[in-house]
């Protein structure tokens, strides 16, 4: 396995590879402090294509002033180590100067509700950040395949639209969320939580599991997600930002879940210094 940092190193690995090898090239898009979620990512990608490329990169343009840039965890060696076990052929990992030499000024800028709900309207500019720089990584490396975690649903719903609306020759592979046994989702920021915070953090699954039973008895998504993040704030998590019913597809807000029209349930909460989203499946008999 390569690792490359400049677009040189990447062009001529990139060349050498598509030289001994035929096949697709898949991609599988990070920000480092790899885990078992990304190691899914990766398998994924290996199975269905003949190159596996892998980023590592720390995106400053999708951090607010107040967030965690800074305290982001970086282990780039470690994770090229994780990269190789699994199967990639390539790690890319760029620094700022690369990805936005000086005068950069070009944005890619979604829209709708999947871009301007719920994380767009807690996190404004996250998803011109995401975009952005998933728009250049898919000019760069210019993969057939491009695999993202649910565990980030909404943006990978963002994600979708950018790809169908640029017109990019990729087809976005999902890879279903990895848990702990308690139920957390796998995220990189889990090493920022305290012992005693990680006891409590799996509240945020069991929230959800509760909350969706509630909604296929019937009931609305405005009482049942009340009663979510009520369970939440009583449980240890000073805030919740949101716990949300949206349409699978557009991620539009739902009252209620309708047979047919397979769902999301999304919830953001912080506990301590750590903000934790996750996100499951909402779907009847009618729309599995």
């Amino acid at each position: 396995m390569k690792l490359c940092k400049t677009l040189r190193e990447l062009q001529d690995a990139q060349h050498e590879l598509l030289e001994s090898r035929s096949g697709p090239v898949g991609f599988a898009p990070t920000m480092g402090a790899l885990h078992r979620g990304h190691a899914a990512l990766i398998e994924a990608s290996v199975r269905q294509c003949a190159i596996t490329i892998v980023s590592v990169y720390v995106n400053p343009k999708q951090f607010l002033p107040h967030e965690d840039f800074s305290a982001y965890p970086r282990s780039l060696e470690k994770d090229c180590e994780i990269a190789q076990a699994f199967g990639a052929d390539l790690v890319f990992a760029p620094d700022d100067t690369v990805l936005y030499p000086f005068g950069f000024s070009t944005k890619v800028t979604p829209e709708g509700a999947a871009a301007s709900e719920l994380e767009g309207a807690f996190r404004p500019g996250f998803f011109t950040g995401v975009a952005t720089v998933v728009a250049k990584l898919f000019q760069i490396l210019q993969p057939e395949y491009a695999f993202f975690g649910e565990k980030d649903y909404q943006q990978l719903t963002v994600i979708r639209q950018m790809t169908k609306d640029l017109n990019f020759p990729i087809e976005i592979i999902p890879v279903p969320t990895l848990r702990e046994a308690d139920g957390l989702a796998l995220s990189s920021r889990n090493v920022r939580l305290t012992a005693e915070e990680r006891k409590i953090a799996p509240k945020l699954y069991e929230a959800l599991t509760a909350t969706k039973e509630k909604l296929l008895a019937g009931a609305s998504a405005t009482s049942a997600c009340a009663e979510g993040a009520d369970f939440l704030r009583a449980n240890g998590f000073a805030s919740v930002d949101y716990l949300s019913l949206r349409d699978a597809g557009s991620f539009k807000e739902l009252p209620c879940v309708i047979p047919g029209f397979p769902a999301r349930l999304a919830v953001a909460a912080h506990l301590g210094s750590v903000r934790l989203i996750d996100n499951i499946a909402v779907e009847t008999e009618n729309s599995a």
